[in-house]
């Protein structure tokens, strides 16, 4: 079966940093996008960011624009998802999926969800 592992969760500081990662269990990465997105408790799950398998190409959401960057290593079948800067209102599960497609906020075009990592940025 295909699917994502997130990791690099963990309680922060705000201002500070944590990197998360995504690895695939089943799948290669080369031929897929992959979006990071996160559910805050009592909120819609939304996107994040995407990293595009076309080189080059990604998308943040406005409000992680300028301080979060998504990264991707094929041959790790891993996406990463560096996060800086960190607000309180960046708490939230952050999951990782594939799509086949190019990236897109959609969340019916994505499979392979991983369980989530908690994400709390708090002092």
């Amino acid at each position: 079966q295909v699917q994502f592992v997130e990791s690099g969760g963990g309680l922060v500081q705000p201002g500070g940093s944590l990197r998360l990662s995504c690895v695939a269990s089943g799948f290669r990465l080369d031929d897929y996008s992959i979006a990071w997105f996160r559910q805050a408790p009592g909120k819609e799950r939304e996107g994040v960011s995407c990293i595009s398998s076309i080189p080059g190409q990604t998308s943040y959401s406005d409000s992680v624009k300028g301080r979060f960057h998504i990264s991707r290593d094929n041959a790790k079948r891993t996406v990463y998802l560096q996060m800086n800067t960190l607000k309180p209102e960046d708490t939230a599960v952050y999951y990782c999926a594939a799509t086949p497609f190019g990236c897109t906020w959609n969340r019916a075009d994505f499979h392979s969800w991983g369980q989530g990592t908690q994400v709390t940025v708090s002092s």
